[in-house]
């Protein structure tokens, strides 16, 4: 367990290093994006629970919409503001 530990905490370190070397951030300012990125993840994981659930049967044409997704506890993410997107976005 702890090797598993000192494996995750080196990966995030080097990850660390490589974000304000090729970004201009402080140290200080780390906190702001890589934050907003952790939310978004957990908020993406959080929506495609929720869409799995809410899919509708074949054949139906009824979707469901934003105040679904919130009846059951999740953000409703159009898909530009999907984790998925970003990720596909070319760097720059």
């Amino acid at each position: 367990m702890a090797a598993d530990l000192k494996t995750i905490s080196d990966k995030l370190w080097t990850a660390a290093d490589k974000l304000r070397a090729n970004s201009g951030i402080l140290p200080a300012e780390y906190a702001r994006p890589v934050l907003g990125l952790l939310f978004l993840r957990h908020a993406d994981e959080r929506f495609a629970e929720v869409e799995a659930r809410l899919a509708p049967r074949e054949g139906s044409r009824i979707r469901p919409g934003p105040e679904a997704y919130k009846a059951e506890g999740a953000i409703f993410l159009p898909p530009e503001a999907r984790f998925s997107f970003l990720l596909a976005l070319p760097e720059g």
